[in-house]
């Protein structure tokens, strides 16, 4: 029967290797700010996914959520402030007042009702990948396969649930709080595949130079959104909404995409989820 293996139960041998490669991009997590020009400063949580935020090498947050928050928030009167979260415990973080919203490549699906919601802003695919070489070509074919997802992840959701009848109900779920991790596990060859969105797996393979191949059936197709806490009554949920709709409709968030992703203009077609 599927299950969930803690993530401090895998071998500690290929984690302490994977968490090495992964430091190269995660080092100085508090690192330097954007400028502020006297503008109110609002917390935004997140956690380390290129594309959508990493820390470029001088250690200041850059990435796509991060260009369209600074101008979006912008636009508002804020300067926003990036702080690396423990995921795991993002709503209650932002539930408490310790950060103001939750922002980082973050799925709306399912989640609706946890939260008050600015966005959809982009559209993403939720994916399984495999090494190239694997002879796993379909969701079905990961019968008795080991597969690694992040922690109170959607694709840790996906597969736990049962509730997808293209997933075998025998799949062992390996769910691990860093999600860089499992990248490097998979590399490693200690899990037989990985679910996670599309472009971070493609950004991944990019910077190191790694070749997995991506089943072609998504786990879920779904609208990236902006998270605030549901007893948060400032009212910024929809005044980003807003904003977030004037960048679309001036182009600036398709020159914002542009600059990290091919294509840019399918990601933004919000309008055409659950079609």
């Amino acid at each position: 029967m599927k299950h969930r293996i803690s993530r401090r139960a895998f071998l500690n041998g290929c984690t302490l290797l994977a968490a090495a490669a992964a430091v190269s991009s995660l080092t100085s997590c508090g690192g330097k700010e954007v400028e502020d020009n006297g503008l109110a400063q609002i917390v935004v949580g997140s956690d380390t996914y290129p594309p959508y935020i990493y820390l470029n090498n001088d250690g200041i947050p850059s990435g796509i959520d991060v260009e369209i928050a600074t101008e979006a928030f912008r636009r508002m009167g804020y300067a926003p402030r990036f702080e690396t979260i423990d995921w795991e415990q993002k709503t209650t973080l932002v539930e408490s007042g310790a950060i103001d919203c939750i922002w980082g490549c973050f799925s709306m699906d399912g989640r609706e009702e946890v939260y008050r919601w600015a966005g959809p802003y982009m559209v993403s695919r939720q994916v399984a990948a495999v090494d190239a070489h694997s002879s796993i070509r379909t969701l079905s074919d990961l019968a008795g396969k080991t597969i690694a997802v992040q922690s109170t992840g959607k694709p840790e959701e996906i597969f736990l649930s049962g509730s997808d009848p293209r997933i075998p109900q025998t799949v062992d779920v390996l769910s691990i709080e860093n999600r860089s991790v499992q990248y490097a596990m998979l590399a490693c060859g200690y899990v037989d595949a990985i679910a996670a969105h599309e472009m971070a797996i493609l950004q991944y393979m990019k910077d190191n130079d790694v070749e997995f191949r991506i089943l072609e059936e998504p786990l879920l197709v779904t609208g990236l959104g902006v998270a605030f806490a549901k007893n948060d009554t400032r009212g910024l949920d929809s005044q980003l909404t807003d904003t977030l709709a004037q960048m679309r409709a001036d182009g600036t968030l398709e020159r914002i995409v542009g600059r990290y992703l091919e294509n840019a203009s399918q990601y933004l077609e919000v309008d055409t989820i659950g079609a």
